[in-house]
């Protein structure tokens, strides 16, 4: 009978351990979407792992450098990973035997005694071992490295995250110093206007009215140069709060111009899943749901464990490491839950619910993954055409500008067409700018979400 009920239970075990681990399946296609759109560079080419090398901006670079080295919340993330270190290691301890030693003295009586006051010393040496029989510890274990490996992608995440919004501060500072340097090269040229336009107004040859659109267009241009240069005052505290340093205490020279947008390589989805570290974390998260599934299976069956015992045990210190004095136990425990109101099977449904939700968010991240690649794609691609267009148009205000100060100057038209024509100038380099910073953001996100790479741990 005996025979019989351990067989039983060594089935029942086997019935309810879970199957080995792979992760979701995801239909992916062959190509993304919108490469179509995009005139990649040489199929063979590849990200660095440093994408922002790919602008061929040394101060950017330097940035960068410091981001990784001071960054705040990057040493919270790195912390974390220490954290999840250390349970992993709880985990496996639990695995091994444990072993303690304790020396202990007392001096006392008892009413049931008649030797009256007694000194008692017990110098002992304690072991204790759980037996893995069904496998909880091990899943336990496996389900500590999963979220190890999830916290260590949870920072490569946050790392490129980091990067990526540096970068973007980095072309937002150099876009507002562009736009401040148009800006005051503007407001120079409407001075000169305005200079113009009154000595015609001295000499009689135009009226007040002139005089008074002229002193408009330079206050509204002296007002956009001023909120360009607090922009970037206020882009470049942004900056030093993310490579660790106070605003006041750092500062970037004035480039007043944008790095030169690179080419990108060939994309293919699927290595867009091998380089991503929050898709990486998210399959890491089901591995740790399914094994969670499994130790709240196996808490149905006994555990089994070794205990041992051995020491000494005498009336005074001196000779009480010897023969007479020595005792020993050794032996199994079985400890088993016979009722608990349905505990545990709550705990397996949770389990599998938690499991369920794991993949649910690994494949929405895949998506979310897929979707930024296309949209940054689609968005690069036609911003390449526009800023070639958006050139053109402004060499054409650039034509007519000259044009309507020349008509001016000879009478033939009014201020009202300078100022228009030297709007559209103004409009159509702003324009310019934005342009070139969209698609500067564009394929920085598009190079991130390809050229930053994680690890195993």
């Amino acid at each position: 009978m005996k025979i019989q009920a351990l067989v039983c239970t060594l089935a029942l075990a086997g019935c309810a351990t879970p199957p080995p681990y792979a992760p979701p399946k995801i239909e992916l296609p062959a190509a993304f979407k919108e490469q179509g759109v995009w005139q990649p560079a040489a199929a063979q080419a590849t990200v660095p792992e440093a994408w922002w090398t790919l602008f061929n901006d040394p101060v950017l670079d330097e940035l960068q450098t410091r981001l990784l080295a001071d960054n705040q919340s990057l040493k919270s993330s790195l912390a974390q990973l220490a954290s999840a270190r250390a349970s992993l290691a709880s985990a496996r301890a639990s695995v091994l035997p444990s072993v303690g030693a304790g020396l202990s003295a007392s001096r006392g009586n008892s009413a049931s005694s008649e030797a009256g006051v007694r000194n008692s010393v017990q110098l002992s040496v304690d072991a204790s071992w759980e037996i893995d029989l069904w496998g909880r510890l091990s899943l336990a274990v496996a389900g500590a490295g999963a979220s190890l490996q999830a916290s260590a992608d949870d920072l490569a995440a946050a790392r490129l995250s980091a990067q990526a919004t540096l970068a973007q501060a980095y072309f937002t500072l150099r876009s507002s110093e562009a736009q401040a340097a148009v800006l005051e090269r503007t407001v120079a040229a409407y001075a000169r206007s305005l200079e113009l336009t009154q000595r015609r107004h001295t000499a009689g040859v135009v009226s007040g009215a002139d005089v008074a659109q002229a002193e408009v267009q330079l206050a509204n241009a002296q007002a956009q140069w001023r909120d360009a240069l607090a922009s970037r005052a206020q882009t470049e505290h942004a900056i030093a709060v993310l490579v660790g340093a106070a605003p006041a205490a750092f500062s970037l020279p004035v480039a007043a111009r944008l790095p030169e947008a690179p080419e990108a390589p060939v994309l293919l989805p699927s290595t867009l899943l091998e380089r991503r570290p929050d898709i990486a974390a998210a399959e890491r998260r089901v591995a740790l749901a399914q094994a969670q599934i499994g130790v709240a299976q196996k808490a149905f069956f006994p555990s089994i464990t070794l205990s041992a015992s051995a020491g000494y045990a005498g009336s005074a210190l001196a000779g009480l490491i010897s023969a007479p004095h020595l005792f020993w136990s050794v032996g199994p425990a079985l400890a088993a839950t016979l009722f608990d109101g349905g505990a545990r099977s709550a705990a397996v449904d949770q389990a599998r619910a938690n499991a369920d939700q794991a993949t649910a968010t690994y494949r929405q991240a895949v998506l979310v993954a897929l979707q930024e690649v296309e949209d940054n794609l689609v968005v690069a691609g036609n911003l390449r055409s526009t800023e070639e267009l958006r050139r053109q148009a402004l060499a054409s205000a650039q034509r007519a500008l000259a044009i309507a100060e020349n008509q001016y100057r000879a009478g033939t038209v009014s201020y009202l067409d300078v100022v228009s024509a030297q709007s559209s100038v103004l409009s159509a380099e702003t324009t310019l700018l934005n342009v070139r910073s969209q698609r500067l953001t564009a394929l920085n996100t598009l190079l991130k979400n390809i050229g930053g790479r994680w690890a195993p741990v």
